[in-house]
C-alpha cells in the first residue's frame, strides 16, 4: 500500500466514527433512561369536568367624591370631612359594610407650568349580600358622593358550596368514562393509578355603573335607589388521572 492511499484509508475511518456513534445514541440514550421500568400496558389516561352557573350574591359598590383648592391642606381635610360623613352615615344601616377606598390629590398646572390648583379625590367602597339594602344606601349618600362603579362576586361559601356538589358530580363522570373505556378495549374492570381534583372559576360579565357628571337632582331623586343586578360565576371542577384496565 502507498504512503497516499494509506492516508486516504485513515481520513475515511476518521470520518466513518462519528457518524456510528451518533447513530447509536438515542437507544442508548432510550435504554438508560427507563432500563428496569418498561411502560406498562393498559393504562389509560382520562379527565371529566362538571360546572354550574351560580348566581354572585356579594354587591361592591364604590362611590367617590372630588374636589379642587388652592392649597393641598385644605384639599385634604375637605376630602375626609366628606368620606367621613359617608361612613357615619354607612354605618347605620345593617347588613352593609363600609370602608374607604383610594385616596389622591394631585397639582394642576397652568399653561407655564405653575400650579394653579390642586384636585382630589377620595372613595368609599360598599359591600353587603342584600342588594337592595346596599343600592338603598347609594342612593341615600348620592349627596354625599357619586356612584363610580358597581361590581357583583361570589362569596367563599357559595363558591364551596357548588364546588362540593360538582366534585361529586365529577367523580362519578370519571368512573363512568373510564368503565366505558375499559369494556371498549376488551377488559372487564379497572384500577385508579392516579388522580387530581381541581376547580376553578369564570366570572361571567357583569353590570356597571360608570360615574357621570353631576347634575342637580331634587331630594327625592337623590335618595332613589340604584338600579342593580347581578351577574353569574361558572364554578367547575376537573377530575384527571389515570387507570389500569384489567
Amino acid at each position: 500500500m502507498t504512503k497516499k492511499s494509506a492516508l486516504a484509508l485513515s481520513l475515511a475511518l476518521a470520518a466513518a466514527v462519528p457518524v456510528a456513534l451518533t447513530l447509536a445514541s438515542p437507544a442508548a440514550h432510550a435504554q438508560a433512561a427507563n432500563p428496569h421500568f418498561p411502560e406498562p400496558a393498559g393504562v389509560l389516561s382520562l379527565s371529566s369536568q362538571a360546572s354550574a352557573d351560580v348566581p354572585q350574591d356579594i354587591i361592591h359598590i364604590t362611590l367617590f367624591y372630588e374636589q379642587q383648592a388652592k392649597d393641598p391642606g385644605s384639599l385634604t381635610a375637605q376630602l375626609n370631612q366628606r368620606a367621613d360623613a359617608a361612613l357615619s352615615q354607612a354605618k347605620g344601616v345593617s347588613g352593609v359594610t363600609a370602608h374607604t377606598g383610594a385616596f389622591s390629590v394631585y397639582p394642576s398646572t397652568d399653561r407655564d407650568g405653575k400650579i394653579s390648583a390642586w384636585r382630589g379625590r377620595t372613595e368609599v367602597a360598599l359591600e353587603s349580600r342584600d342588594f337592595a339594602a346596599a343600592s338603598k344606601l347609594a342612593g341615600q349618600l348620592s349627596n354625599l358622593m357619586q356612584v363610580a362603579n358597581v361590581e357583583f362576586s361570589l362569596s367563599p361559601e357559595a363558591q364551596r358550596t357548588a364546588e362540593q356538589k360538582l366534585t361529586t358530580e365529577a367523580i362519578k363522570s370519571f368512573r363512568a368514562r373510564a368503565d366505558e373505556a375499559a369494556k371498549a378495549f376488551g377488559y372487564s374492570s379497572y384500577t385508579i393509578r392516579d388522580v387530581n381534583v381541581g376547580s376553578g372559576r369564570n366570572v361571567q360579565p357583569y353590570p356597571r355603573m360608570m360615574a357621570m357628571a353631576a347634575a342637580p337632582m331634587d331630594s327625592a331623586k337623590m335618595s332613589a335607589p340604584i338600579a342593580v343586578e347581578g351577574g353569574k360565576a361558572t364554578v367547575s371542577v376537573t377530575v384527571n388521572g389515570s387507570v389500569q384496565m384489567k
